[in-house]
């Protein structure tokens, strides 16, 4: 399994920015809510489409 299977590129979503599962949820989105304080359960409260693993390979993306 990719460590990043869950974030995609693709010219089809979001003018090519990278999204979560071809969904039209941006990382930038994510990350701008989690560096703002909002907690993992209050991301996918927000976008309930979202799995808690979609978070988790955001966070990873932010750590490196």
């Amino acid at each position: 399994m990719n460590e990043f299977d869950r974030i995609t590129v693709s010219p089809k979503y979001c003018s090519g920015q990278p999204s979560i599962r071809e969904t039209r949820i941006t990382l930038s989105v994510i990350l701008r809510m989690l560096a703002n304080g909002s907690s993992e359960n209050e991301v996918l409260a927000s976008y309930p489409e979202l799995q808690p693993e979609d978070i988790h390979q955001v966070k990873r993306i932010k750590e490196l």
